[in-house]
């Protein structure tokens, strides 16, 4: 069959060319003009997850959560003159920009009044302010309004913020990096006029320079990768026509990625956004094998067209093989029902085999027009020092296996160790450096307003109109609830339809903060006599219900504590609230983003078993397809899971959670590593098909793979080390850990196999 294929490329070089050309012009177009940045959430747990489901019911009652971006600063000038001007005309411009619904700051704030049957909503700050006596008397009405401290203020520390809550559908275009852009302007015209410091958080924020950074390291590890792994291949083959030939491979690869996430409908997120330095790091070595196989039938018989034809038929299905493995190591996450590893997984696999196809056709079509490298260049395949060390490591299989066996055990047993050690935890922006701004910024608000991050808290009723039945009788219950969360540090000042009471009865008794309190039952009935707070005039009582006022939400913001440290919060909390609620029929429960992200970090980890047990069932599979023998399928795992346990180790020692970006390691890591397995097994069968015995199978096995092996260890670990220059943590961790992962898996396949192998001669395959 592989005679076939190799008479077909080579007799219609001028087809294949022209298709290839095609097909990459083809996708390049599609992904320039289609492909896009993803400005939403990405969704992580499937619509069949209950925590999911709970979520998408608050946002059909109440919208998303995730809009309001905080804008907030420190300094005992808050209230001068010309600070609180440029503050007040800040706000104004914020305000004025299309995509923004609401502004709130102590510049724009009201206060409620009750007039005849109706409640009406009245500014605080009429006018810009021309006297500092002026904002003296504002500063009084401010700070006499309970109801805002802790929100948009913070009278011990000095603290002050801007609410600003943007339009969703406009939060979720590409308009939201130029809406989130401009107010960041306006921000540092503020900055730079009074002397402070501002700080910016919120999801709209934190998720625009995300997307920021993801869309620039794309880029920038698009370069990185290319230029080091060409470096790498350049400095094993000392052959600029190698070099170019491998970019032309993996830039093609690139292209037809873009495209197929364009033709799919998918979008950039952090995940996809690593697709295309990815394949650039994972197909240069298809090229290597190749050009390897080329240059050692060339320095046996000097033949360019019988080495082409002995190139393809020899390598090309170990090259297949390999690189289904790899694909299924990306596709098994088609399974886990994540839309966003999924679209992950399905692109990346089909990317992995698309380069393959390229590979397979460009790189001997491209050979076959170029000159036959003279005897000196072929020098650099076969040199004494790389020789010299498959010569020890095939010494080493067939006379100290148990040294071997023995050495690997306690790399293996020390690592086990390590691995108990790993902590499963997440946070919401612990993928950025420390010193990061996104990151000193939430760290901010945290320490001055307790959290950007929202929290929601849905209390049913059970019947409509029940937040008003019964006298206020729910009322009381969510007033005992807020008592509940505010002994818990974590969680910010509500924002409740129980707060907006308090504020009108502080307005309906004169405006003494002192009356900013929940009313008893009969003063509850006299405030709203004839005015009830939540009809149609009121649009701050509206927000927190539902449309049938069965429904009522209390908002909270809170810290990026992790997800550990939430999940012991909320054990502790659900037993308290749901005692609060027995013998009700009300219904309270806890979603929002940060609900959704401790559960995603659990729900992926879960995944990382499934995925890794099904990729190996896979993997297996297709070796048993081809070597149709259990027993040697089951050994030759080992090679590809030591790595692994190697992997989790190091990070146990080096206190690297288990996270949504390091989870992905182990599925990519283990494609990767069986590579080096299916290459080295199917050359060993080949020399026992020619009637060679095991032992001396083993050893030319060794000799012919072995440099392949080596060298594409190199390029794969150089590749993938540049991801240590990530600004995300988790994908620097993914980087230098596959890198470890890959080298790991070299030793093994190269000395560990084949020592089973011997171990197991037997058997053969």
């Amino acid at each position: 069959m592989w005679s076939y294929v190799a008479r077909v490329i080579l007799s219609y070089r001028p087809f294949w060319l022209g298709f290839l050309l095609l097909l990459t012009g083809l996708m390049a177009y599609f992904g320039a003009t289609r492909l896009q940045l993803s400005y939403q959430v990405a969704r992580v747990l499937p619509l069949s997850d209950s925590t999911q489901q709970q979520y998408d019911r608050f946002k059909q009652r109440f919208g998303a959560d995730g809009t309001l971006m905080v804008v907030g600063w420190q300094s005992d000038r808050w209230f001068d003159l010309p600070v609180y001007q440029s503050w007040y005309e800040m706000t104004n411009q914020v305000g004025k920009l299309p995509g923004v619904k609401q502004v709130l700051s102590t510049a724009r704030l009201y206060t409620l009044d009750k007039r005849d049957t109706a409640w009406v909503i009245n500014p605080v700050v009429q006018q810009r302010p021309q006297t500092q006596i002026e904002v003296d008397s504002l500063k009084a009405k401010v700070t006499s309004l309970p109801f805002y401290e802790g929100l948009l203020f913070n009278p011990d520390t000095k603290s002050t913020l801007m609410a600003i809550s943007f339009d969703e559908q406009k939060l979720n275009s590409r308009d939201r990096i130029a809406l989130v852009e401009t107010i960041r302007q306006y921000g540092r015209t503020f900055a730079e006029q009074n002397k402070v410091t501002l700080h910016y958080s919120g999801l709209p924020s934190i998720r625009t320079e995300v997307m920021k950074k993801v869309s620039g390291e794309m880029k920038l590890f698009m370069g990185l990768a290319a230029a080091v792994t060409g470096l790498m291949v350049w400095l094993l083959f000392r052959s600029g026509r190698v070099v170019w030939l491998s970019m032309i491979v993996v830039a093609m690869g690139v292209c037809i990625a873009v495209g197929t996430l364009a033709l799919f409908g998918y979008e950039i997120t952090l995940l996809t956004g690593l697709l295309p330095p990815l394949l650039i790091v994972i197909g240069v070595p298809n090229c290597v094998f190749l050009v390897n196989k080329y240059h050692q039938e060339l320095a046996v018989h000097g033949q360019k067209q019988q080495a082409l034809e002995a190139m393809i038929q020899q390598i090309g299905l170990s090259a297949l093989l390999a690189n289904v493995t790899t694909a299924i190591g990306f596709g098994v996450f088609y399974f886990t029902n994540s839309r966003l590893l999924m679209e992950f997984g399905v692109v990346a696999a089909i990317s992995v085999l698309a380069v393959y196809v390229v590979c397979l056709l460009l790189v001997p079509i491209g050979l076959s027009y170029l000159s036959v490298p003279k005897a000196a260049k072929l020098q650099t395949l076969q040199g004494d020092r790389w020789e010299r060390l498959l010569t020890n490591i095939d010494h080493w299989v067939h006379h100290r296996r148990k040294l071997i066996y023995g050495t690997i055990a306690l790399i293996t047993l020390v690592s086990a160790f390590g691995l108990t050690r790993i902590r499963v935890e997440g946070y919401v922006v612990d993928d950025l450096p420390k010193n990061d701004p996104v990151y000193t910024d939430l760290r901010f608000f945290e320490q001055q307003f307790k959290g950007a991050l929202p929290l929601e808290v849905m209390i049913d009723t059970g019947t409509p109109n029940g937040v008003f039945a019964e006298t206020g009788r729910v009322l009381y219950k969510i007033r005992a609830m807020e008592r509940i969360m505010a002994s818990y540090p974590e969680f910010s000042k509500p924002n409740s339809l129980v707060n907006a009471i308090r504020f009108a009865y502080q307005s309906y008794r004169g405006g003494q903060a002192r009356y900013y309190v929940l009313p008893p039952a009969m003063e509850l009935q006299k405030l709203f006599n004839g005015a009830p707070l939540a009809g149609k005039q009121s649009s701050l009582a509206q927000s927190f219900l539902d449309s049938n006022r069965q429904v009522t939400r209390v908002s909270y913001q809170m810290a990026d504590i992790g997800s550990i440290r939430l999940n012991k919060l909320l054990t502790n909390l659900r037993p308290r609230l749901d005692s609060l609620m027995a013998g009700t029929p009300y219904r309270v429960s806890l979603t929002g983003h940060s609900l959704v992200f401790l559960q995603s970090n659990d729900y992926l980890l879960g995944n990382l078993y499934e995925s890794l047990l099904i990729a190996i069932a896979l993997i297996a599979l297709v070796g048993m397809v081809l070597f149709r023998s259990i027993p040697i399928i089951l050994l030759s795992k080992l090679p590809c899971l030591i790595p692994l346990v190697v992997t989790a180790g190091i990070m146990g020692f080096a206190d690297i959670a288990f996270k949504p970006s390091t989870i992905l390691i182990f599925s990519i890591a283990f494609g990767l590593a069986s590579d080096g397995t299916v290459y080295f097994l199917t050359s060993y069968r080949r020399y026992l098909q020619l009637g060679n015995d095991p032992s001396s199978a083993i050893s030319q096995a060794i000799h012919e793979t072995g440099i392949s092996l080596i060298y594409t260890a190199l390029i794969l670990a150089g590749g993938f080390a540049v991801f240590a220059a990530s600004g995300f943590g988790g994908t620097a961790a993914l980087g230098v850990l596959v890198a470890t992962t890959v080298l790991m898996a070299c030793l093994t396949n190269l000395v560990l196999l084949p020592a089973l192998l011997l171990t197991l001669k037997r058997y053969r395959v």
